[in-house]
């Protein structure tokens, strides 16, 4: 149902994770019972989970132990770990930085050429830690740098931009064709990003194995105020979810819906799922680990853009271990810990087995859902205050 906006402009009603709640069902699970695992191009992992391919999350160090522990880390190519040889130096010096010089510096510092040489040391640094090795580039540079990656033995590429199209159209440059080229593609592609039915649907058919949804959820991004677009993850997921329902009856081919950004808690991962999501993709709680590379600090992939910045250095603070974060034990109650041992126990007490079950759980709109009763704790600043 349309919304009037105005006498010329209707829109569709939109909502995001706060504006939604997982309905219990009438029967509930032993915890022992659980499997959130997922699958993707051939690749089984323990967790639903992938980190963002950015700076401040993950380095060849950072995605061996994530690895280790289930899940999926993306490096991202274009970064410091492929401009620097020694890149825990730049690391150090953005960490340092005034709020108000902060972006002006990085854009500097991301002017360094990126190094090819780089591309395959740190591929292979990844691989040595006989984990899955997953990196991504920019639509721009697929052409430029997949020769690269696929010699280094990469194991999954993402190309991943703000926002990613299967009809990308220019009139100055040759724009890269995903309908040809992910087919040809010796490794398995993931694509993103997208917000929308009809562009979900689009990116399906070019023969990735997985998508990105979520346009400037992130807790580092600045798209939206940028750039004045974006679709609440809720109902991003959702939209997707039913493009995979259209693409698999058109093809026999199941995709991935992974959710990208918009999740800080326990409850946000559960909720993704519940909206259709197969996995998610999460960056600032994770820079939250004492194994992450930004030193308490996080930012965005656009950040640094020459032109047009649409991100920014955030500081999440140290918390937690890695494994603390992802599997707990927990030692705070604002849910931002033991992120999947909480996606288990929804899953548990909603009484749905696996992944698939549980995107068809119930969900219902309450808005009232995170500040009914709790006065004390909004007052005193606490759990969910």
């Amino acid at each position: 149902m349309e919304i009037e906006i105005g006498k010329g402009k209707t829109g569709r009603r939109a909502y995001g994770f706060d504006d939604i709640a997982i309905v219990p069902s009438r029967r509930t699970r032993d915890m022992e019972d659980i499997d959130i695992s997922w699958e993707i191009g051939g690749y089984r992992f323990a967790l639903p989970l992938l980190a963002s391919a950015m700076d401040a999350v993950v380095d060849p160090k950072f995605a061996i132990l994530l690895g280790r522990l289930g899940g999926l880390a993306v490096l991202n190519l274009e970064g410091i770990q492929t401009r620097y040889e020694e890149p825990d130096e730049i690391l150090q010096r953005i960490a340092s930085f005034s709020q108000k010089e902060a972006t002006a510096k990085m854009q500097e510092i991301y002017r360094e050429p990126i190094k090819p040489w780089l591309i395959e040391k740190r591929i292979k640094q990844i691989k040595e830690g006989e984990v899955v090795a997953a990196a991504s580039v920019t639509p721009q540079r697929v052409q430029e740098l997949s020769p690269v990656v696929i010699q280094a033995g990469l194991d999954i590429l993402v190309i991943q931009g703000t926002v990613i199209s299967a009809e990308h159209v220019s009139t100055r440059v040759e724009p890269l064709d995903l309908t040809r080229f992910i087919p040809q593609c010796p490794i398995p592609v993931i694509v993103g990003n997208c917000a929308s039915y009809s562009t979900a649907l689009h990116l399906m058919r070019t023969g990735a194995v997985g998508i990105l949804v979520g346009i400037g959820p992130g807790a580092a991004c600045t798209t939206r105020a940028v750039l004045g677009m974006g679709v609440p993850m809720a109902t991003a997921i959702s939209d997707a979810a039913a493009a995979r329902v259209r693409h698999l009856e058109e093809s026999g081919q199941y995709v991935q819906v992974i959710a990208d950004g918009g999740m800080r808690t326990g409850g946000d991962v559960a909720k993704a799922i519940a909206c259709g999501a197969d996995a998610v993709m999460i960056g600032s709680p994770l820079s939250r680990a004492t194994e992450a590379p930004g030193r308490g600090y996080h930012w965005g992939m656009a950040t640094f853009h020459p032109t047009l910045p649409r991100g920014t250095r955030i500081k999440t603070e140290v918390v937690a271990s890695l494994k603390e974060i992802l599997l707990g034990p927990a030692h705070e109650n604002d849910g931002t810990l033991n992120l999947f041992g909480a996606l288990r126990t929804s899953m548990a007490t909603c009484g749905y087995k696996d992944i698939r079950e549980f995107q068809k759980a119930e969900v219902m709109v309450a808005p009232a859902l995170q500040t009914e009763g709790k006065l004390w704790q909004q007052l005193q600043q606490v759990g969910m205050g």
